[in-house]
């Protein structure tokens, strides 16, 4: 796959190696000077390209059209807005991905301007903190269907709520499915009159509010020690 990054700043400089590593055939676009310097230190020279992501000419010179995907990730949400426009009206790229770096303007990014997939640093940022805080130390393995599920691994505390009950009684049908139980070293596969035990571990696939509801079920009894004392 082609990928075309308009922007070499950290986001685009990680993004590069990251994909460059996974055999992408990559093309960054910087213009300015003090960022070309570090690029060219970090990326194979045949990758990097200068100009202004803006102009059709350099983009031209990028190669945009054999790009199968443009990820847009300037520092300025007016260009990452232009440039996923001009890509999709000009050079008829199948896929725009933006950064959006101010929440404010998070509305622009819409398909009236071609953007396909728009990130907000902000709310991942926020959405990662609040899933820390309120999943405990349940361990999200990966999401699939964009988010819409994820898949989550944690050890059974002793005294979880969800201790002796059996799976069909937790009332998590519609929004969880524990796929495995790993006890003692071994996996086994649930039925619904399968109940936990404390230092199980289970491997469960669910929609966000699935994952909420497993995570009370499966909390530890108190909240964390602070100053030597416990919280009921």
């Amino acid at each position: 796959m082609n990928v075309l990054i308009a922007g070499g700043g950290r986001t685009g400089a990680r993004l590069a190696n990251l994909l460059i590593d996974q055999n992408y055939k990559v093309r960054l676009i910087e213009n300015r000077r003090e960022l070309l310097g570090i690029l060219h230190q970090e990326l194979p020279t045949e990758v990097i390209y200068e100009g202004n992501p803006v102009d059709p000419s350099v983009l031209e010179a990028a190669g945009i059209r054999e790009v199968h995907v443009v990820a847009a990730v300037t520092g300025n949400d007016s260009s990452n807005l232009a440039i996923c426009f001009l890509v999709k009206n000009m050079f008829d790229v199948p896929r725009t991905i933006s950064r959006i770096n101010n929440p404010n303007n998070a509305w622009l990014f819409n398909d009236n301007f071609h953007v396909d997939v728009a990130l907000n640093a902000a709310d991942v940022f926020a959405h990662l903190i609040q899933e820390e805080m309120s999943l405990g130390d349940m361990m999200t393995i990966f999401k699939i269907r964009r988010g819409k599920y994820v898949v989550v691994e944690e050890k059974v505390p002793e005294g979880a709520k969800a201790i002796g009950i059996p799976l069909k009684d937790m009332n998590l049908a519609e929004h969880c499915l524990i796929a495995a139980i790993i006890r003692d070293g071994e996996m086994t596969l649930p039925r619904g009159d399968s109940t936990l035990q404390a230092e199980d571990e289970i491997i469960a696939v669910a929609s966000p509010e699935g994952a909420q509801r497993l995570s009370e079920l499966l909390a530890f009894p108190v909240y964390p020690m602070r100053n030597g004392k416990k919280h009921e």
